[in-house]
């Protein structure tokens, strides 16, 4: 993997640069930190199953906390630690969505907001993978486990109790608030 992978796109450091400022945030699978240096928080926690992503984010924003995590585990995040938990680009990548979204509904303070963003798929996937064919459509070595369209975030969200703000889709991502 290069060591530096230039700028994040930019409707999504729009998405999270229009998140509202907060006291606490976690950046659930952040990556290299690209994204996360877009939050505003007096405090970030950077939070990666990768160890070479979460040192690369690290050396991004030496202030920040930096938390290992392991797949399919609990986080080691304490109950209602943050205002913020950004998801962004990681949700699809999860084998049991349901614990991910519990978990962060549990680490978020009462009224936290949960920003998440994903890629979309709809009638336009359906239709490509109609015509070209399943194998085809979806590269059998990509690392997504999971496929939502706005309605499947937004039943997922629902499901697990968070209160669902905003919902749109720009330039193929999905791109979602929601509280707790």
């Amino acid at each position: 993997m290069p060591e530096e992978l230039g700028p994040p796109p930019a409707h999504l450091v729009a998405f999270v640069r229009g998140l509202e400022p907060v006291q606490r945030a976690v950046d659930l699978g952040c990556g290299d930190g690209r994204l996360s240096a877009e939050i505003r928080a007096r405090t970030l926690t950077l939070a990666e199953v990768s160890d070479v992503a979460l040192a690369r984010a690290g050396r991004r924003l030496p202030a920040a906390v930096a938390v290992g995590l392991e797949p399919d585990a609990p986080l080691p995040l304490e109950d209602g630690a943050f205002d913020l938990v950004l998801c962004a680009e990681t949700i699809e990548h999860v084998r049991d969505v349901q614990r991910l979204l519990s978990e962060c509904r549990r680490v978020l303070a009462p009224r936290g907001t949960l920003a998440v963003t994903t890629p979309a798929h709809g009638r336009g996937s359906a239709l490509r993978a109609a015509v070209r064919g399943f194998e085809r459509s979806f590269e059998p070595f990509s690392p997504h486990l999971r496929f939502f369209t706005a309605r499947s975030l937004r039943a997922s969200l629902t499901a697990t109790g968070f209160e669902v703000l905003e919902l749109t889709r720009a330039r193929g991502s999905l791109l979602a608030t929601a509280v707790r």
